[in-house]
């Protein structure tokens, strides 16, 4: 990404090429909130999907989100987690 270090049109005055990159950043930026919000919705259902096949959409959401870490970071979390929970007398 080009990051100016000024604020571009911050005097007032857009010259055309300025102008036009922006207008093509903004209608970038909305076809990608388009397909943000059709690629939330595909997920949405994938989750329906899931739910009417009989599992647990709240540990699918939490799966997920676990797979997304980085597992040694995730190990240590699990560790410290039990730790804590061993010394409260939960497990």
């Amino acid at each position: 990404m080009d990051d100016e270090s000024h604020s571009v049109g911050s005097s007032g005055a857009i010259d055309n090429a300025t102008r036009e990159r922006l207008r093509q950043t903004i209608e970038k930026i909305e076809r990608l909130e388009i397909e943000k919000k059709e690629i939330a919705e595909q997920i949405k259902d994938v989750y329906a999907e899931a739910k009417a096949h009989g599992f647990d959409t709240k540990a699918i959401r939490a799966v997920v989100k676990l797979r997304k870490e980085d597992r040694e970071k995730r190990e240590e979390h699990e560790l410290i987690l039990g730790t804590y929970l061993a010394a409260l007398g939960e497990i």
